[in-house]
């Protein structure tokens, strides 16, 4: 680790050493902000999605360098061709790598944009824990990405920082979540000045081994899972099929937080159902006044 590494990782994690700001042109960019499934919804029979006529894309954000466009990707959704749509031709210059949190449809499915049917990538990193890794590596069509040379995995693993460039340092953090096919992380991203945790899919806070609160407190903006608002959207399933956390139990459980800690907090990864979505519902209006925000696509987060 160089020294000007070092000094941005000792300004992330000790704040009060931070005397004067480093420049930054580093921008967190959201692309979507909806589960897996999609906003319309496959096969939905109700007026939620009849009511919200803006776009909605499968939850990613992107991590953008302003001075040369230089651009890191943090899930590949579904929706990924008309989330990247806004780089044009530059997409196989600019886009330098690919985060994943998991092998669920929602969070790396839209790699197959990357292949000889649609864009037709040379190399792109792709950045995964050891199971994700093994998954695509093993099973098609995602293994013939690899034998194409389309993509390269590079594989990363719990807790350990990488460098993607002097500035910025990344570091996956495994959550509990449904591991039928791989490991389930949440990410860190230290930019020159702010500290990102997103967090789009986990179990519920309390089966975690790290305290949520904690967490909040060491960061400067915490984007994390909002899938349901709470038990009536999905009284119709098995809810330990979809264990996640319920947004009335984390606002009950971040009540005790400082306005300045739930200013942090953005919630994102919403279901179809979610009242979230709509600015008009009850629900909405609730969570804006308690401090907290709701991710949007467009949203740009300084770092």
């Amino acid at each position: 680790m160089n020294f000007r590494t070092y000094l941005i990782l000792s300004l992330t994690l000790f704040p009060f050493f931070a005397f004067n700001q480093i420049k930054s042109d580093y921008t967190l960019k959201i692309l979507g902000v909806v589960q897996d499934g999609g906003f319309p919804h496959l096969g939905n029979n109700k007026t939620c999605c009849e009511n919200i006529k803006q776009n909605r894309y499968v939850t990613s954000i992107m991590l953008i360098n302003n001075e040369n466009n230089e651009s890191f990707l943090f899930d590949a959704s579904p929706d990924i061709n008309k989330q990247l749509n806004f780089m044009g031709n530059r997409i196989k210059k600019d886009l330098k790598g690919i985060f994943l949190t998991h092998a669920h449809i929602g969070h790396y499915t839209g790699l197959m944009y990357f292949g000889r049917e649609a864009l037709n990538s040379k190399l792109i990193n792709v950045y995964a824990m050891p199971r994700m890794k093994k998954f695509l590596e093993d099973n098609g069509p995602w293994s013939q990405l690899v034998s194409l040379e389309n993509i390269s995995i590079k594989e990363i693993n719990n807790n350990a920082m990488l460098s993607i460039d002097p500035n910025v340092i990344i570091q996956p953090v495994e959550v509990p979540h449904r591991a039928e096919f791989s490991e389930t992380v949440g990410y860190k991203i230290y930019g020159p000045n702010k500290t990102v945790l997103f967090i789009p899919d986990i179990d519920k806070w309390y089966l975690w081994e790290k305290s949520i609160i904690d967490e909040i407190k060491k960061v400067d903006y915490a984007l994390i899972d909002a899938t349901f608002y709470d038990s009536k959207e999905v009284n119709y399933r098995d809810l330990s099929e979809i264990p996640h956390p319920f947004v009335v139990e984390s606002l009950e459980l971040f009540n005790s937080l400082e306005n300045k800690e739930k200013n942090k907090i953005f919630f994102i990864h919403l279901n179809h159902t979610n009242p979230l979505l709509n600015k008009n519902s009850d629900e909405y209006k609730l969570v804006i006044s308690k401090g907290y925000n709701v991710a949007e696509e467009g949203m740009k987060l300084k770092l």
